[in-house]
């Protein structure tokens, strides 16, 4: 059964905790280990077990198309072209027939080693070297006598219940086949792989698509042999020969690397895990990251209602990293959505800075006419976040709120060194913002009499020209000329 993350519905969830049955995504475990399969709950803190990628995967029967392109990359090529091409060349004595049987014995356990590798998640095919190098030949024996056992369970069953027994033996046998395999490459024991109720405990597991696979199989055996006997026939020996054998491999590394793919999706139904392992991004989803756990958790408490824990979170969080934007920016959000004005008036510097910062001139008016609202005599006590914010607001058309936040700038910061800044910005929304011409004018003379200091003084005299002709007060235009 597939289940959803509980707070992302629509996201395959990853993991999964026995204490509160609840089913969680990648987001919400962004520091859980999936190479070593261990996470622990967000909130009961006990183990949790990982779902792998079982509840992400592509169906088999929307992968047709990649399976049958699967033997045609480098490393079955290879193991396929050796096998094929190398008995053919080798000479007809007793040499030839143990280079052919080691070779087949290579091909044999490569197809084997196709189903585990898959089954681990890896689509792109194992290595040449899988099939030519280490331990695993022994496949070839344990498949042998799973076959003379499952030959004498049918002759035993005809010995024992007469034609009727023996056919449905048979035909138990036939179907469980592919099961058997697949049982075979994951576990390596023969008796697994023979008995009956292990056999048919798995295609329980797996339910129709398994059947919906068998025909699949069927028809890529069918396959196989017309191609191969079409290929005897209208060929010469010289060609047809290496020809049907790489059909005959290339039919087979297909039919096991859907086996492989079969067990991966329904690794859930079988009590195993096991994740996508060739990601082209080369992401590797084992994030020990504390702020990713953070806002998990913030994510999380949001959905279940706990809007006083989120606030309390954010606030503690402030405390360690006072100036951390994405902290400031997630308070400001929910204290807004909270309306909670007491808060806001508290959090005032941060948040308006932080609101500078990303240029929302439309929501510091906001947050200024709740502040104003609550405490109708509310004003900066920082003389730069007042320019900042005056400057934020009449970008965005906020003329009279910036005005106001500027108002007797001189009086309240006699020393500070953003007043000609100040007073050019009122002119200028004074001027352009609200067409008020004498009054910028008066402005501009402030800060030409009192600022002299000030490196804009020198252009208070373009302004005051812009002023007079009443065009937009922009300062002097800048140019491209070089002196000599």
């Amino acid at each position: 059964m597939k289940n959803d993350c509980h707070y992302h519905p629509g996201d395959p969830a990853k993991w999964h905790c026995g204490e509160c049955q609840m089913h969680y995504c990648s987001r919400c475990m962004p520091d859980a280990d999936t190479r070593q399969r261990r996470g622990l709950c967000p909130q009961c803190s006990k183990a949790m077990r990982y779902l792998g990628a079982a509840t992400e995967v592509v169906p088999f029967w929307h992968r047709v198309g990649a399976f049958f392109r699967y033997p045609f990359h480098t490393d079955p090529l290879i193991v396929i072209a050796i096998c094929t091409l190398v008995p053919i060349l080798a000479p007809a004595n007793l040499i030839g027939i143990l280079i052919w049987l080691v070779l087949a014995l290579a091909l044999f356990k490569y197809t084997y080693a196709v189903i585990n590798h898959t089954a681990e998640g890896h689509l792109k095919p194992p290595a040449v070297s899988v099939a030519f190098t280490g331990t695993g030949f022994d496949i070839v024996a344990l498949q042998f006598l799973v076959f003379v056992l499952m030959g004498g369970l049918v002759f035993t069953a005809g010995m024992i219940g007469g034609p009727l027994l023996m056919m449905l033996a048979l035909a138990f046998v036939v179907l469980a086949l592919p099961a058997s395999i697949m049982v075979l490459a994951m576990e390596r024991s023969v008796g697994a792989a023979v008995n009956p109720m292990n056999l048919a405990m798995l295609i329980s597991r797996i339910g129709a698509p398994y059947f919906l696979l068998y025909g699949y199989l069927i028809l890529l055996t069918l396959a196989s042999g017309a191609a191969q006997d079409f290929a005897m026939t209208h060929f010469p020996l010289w060609v047809s020969q290496p020809l049907a054998g790489f059909l005959n491999s290339t039919f087979t590394l297909i039919l096991f690397h859907m086996l492989g793919y079969l067990l991966f999706q329904y690794q859930e139904e079988l009590g195993f895990a096991s994740d996508l392992q060739d990601r082209s991004d080369g992401q590797d989803n084992h994030q020990r990251d504390r702020s990713a756990r953070f806002d998990a958790d913030l994510d999380m408490n949001l959905k279940d209602g706990n809007y006083d824990r989120v606030q309390s979170m954010l606030k503690e969080a402030l405390k360690r990293d006072r100036d951390n934007g994405q902290r400031i920016g997630q308070l400001y959000q929910l204290l807004t959505a909270r309306n909670d004005v007491p808060e806001l008036y508290r959090y005032h510097p941060r948040l308006l800075t932080w609101l500078a910062d990303h240029n929302d001139g439309d929501g510091m008016a906001a947050l200024l006419h709740s502040l104003q609202n609550a405490e109708p005599q509310f004003r900066l006590d920082d003389p730069e976040l007042a320019v900042r914010c005056a400057r934020t607001l009449y970008h965005r058309g906020h003329f009279k709120l910036a005005l106001r936040l500027l108002q007797d700038f001189h009086k309240r910061f006699p020393d500070s060194k953003q007043l000609a800044q100040a007073y050019l910005l009122v002119a200028q929304t004074l001027a352009n913002g609200l067409n008020q011409w004498e009054k910028a004018t008066a402005f501009l003379t402030f800060i030409q009499k009192r600022c002299q200091q000030d490196p804009l003084h020198k252009q208070i005299g373009t302004y005051l020209e812009q002023a007079q002709k009443r065009e937009p007060l922009k300062g002097p235009k800048a140019s491209f000329a070089v002196q000599e």
